[in-house]
């Protein structure tokens, strides 16, 4: 279901009903995966080493984490910057999918290449998720924002973030992190499309099963792990927009405990490596493979339960449209 499939008979869904698909898959896998995106982000915008060890760090582990945050912020910080989050995941779902059923089109109709092949997956993927990067960037940044930010809250709402960021750092402020980010997306979505396509037919393959066949629990597998594969090979680079998306913001968060502001992408990654080492790169790695599971999982799982749903309704109402005997063109 997910791409496009020359061997489907009939009428294939329209770009509207993908942009529901994915938009819904997007809200759900959202909801869900929360908390392990803030754990994520403190993890990986504190300068101390995340362990035990480093007893002046302020979260040393998963577990302690998300005690401390608990007792001082509440449950509902699990959840803070989530409205942000979720248009942020709405809107990237709908462009990422609705722009990954076009192009994997466009290839198999303008191409010698075979839509359906994890090559093409790949490519596709990575562009599609390149498309929708730039389309929701200013999302991302006031999501990482809200994230980060502890008691007393900088910002009261997205109005008020909005505003405020507008005022004090300009436009330009809602694209911090662009550059990294833009750079490790392409690979990315495209490895997740890529190993999402082999792992489904490894799994068909195995349980002989037809390649047209809806097996919502093999999706679910073959969606996590190729998030957690994807997420390892391309995890220094989220860190990096972090790190970048925060500047500016430093106030707000030296009471977490040592703040860095960076000049750029080259200056992060210098900072980050002669101050804290190459396990620097990896802070997060964690909650953030845990939420790469349940995500792209999620995603991938959802979007294809949504096209067969609408998939269902046109069929339900196909008869309806029918009349005097005489049959629909497909």
């Amino acid at each position: 279901m997910v791409g496009y499939d020359p061997g489907v008979r009939g009428d294939k869904l329209t770009t509207g009903e993908v942009v529901k698909a994915g938009s819904a898959a997007g809200m759900v896998t959202r909801a869900i995966i929360s908390p392990l995106d803030v754990l994520k982000i403190r993890f990986q915008l504190q300068i101390e080493q995340v362990s035990v060890r480093c007893r002046q760090a302020r979260y040393q582990g998963l577990w302690q984490a998300t005690q401390r945050i608990f007792s001082e912020e509440g449950v509902q910080a699990f959840w803070k910057g989530h409205v942000p989050a979720q248009l942020l995941s709405i809107c990237f779902g709908a462009v990422q999918f609705a722009s990954f059923e076009c192009l994997t089109e466009f290839v198999h109709k303008a191409t010698p290449y075979n839509s359906r092949t994890a090559g093409v997956h790949f490519v596709c993927g990575g562009l599609a998720a390149c498309s929708a990067t730039v389309a929701c960037q200013p999302l991302d940044t006031l999501r990482t924002r809200f994230a980060a930010q502890g008691e007393p809250k900088v910002y009261r709402n997205l109005r008020h973030a909005v505003s405020t960021m507008y005022r004090s750092e300009g436009a330009l402020t809602f694209y911090r992190g662009l550059t990294p980010t833009m750079i490790a997306v392409f690979p990315y979505a495209g490895m997740q499309f890529f190993f999402y396509n082999i792992f489904k037919k490894v799994y068909l393959w195995i349980l002989r099963r037809d390649a047209h066949t809806t097996d919502n629990f093999g999706n679910l597998v073959s969606g996590s792990c190729a998030g957690v594969i994807s997420k390892t090979l391309t995890y220094p680079f989220d860190l990096f927009k972090k790190r970048l998306q925060v500047g500016g913001f430093e106030e707000a968060r030296t009471h977490f405990g040592k703040v860095r502001s960076y000049q750029g992408l080259a200056d992060c990654v210098l900072s980050i490596a002669q101050e804290e080492g190459l396990q620097g790169f990896f802070k997060g790695l964690s909650p953030s493979l845990l939420k790469a599971a349940v995500s792209t999982g999620c995603t991938f799982f959802c979007y294809e339960l949504f096209c067969n749903i609408l998939f269902g309704l046109r069929r339900r109402t196909e008869p309806k449209e029918q009349s005097g005997g005489g049959t629909r063109d497909v």
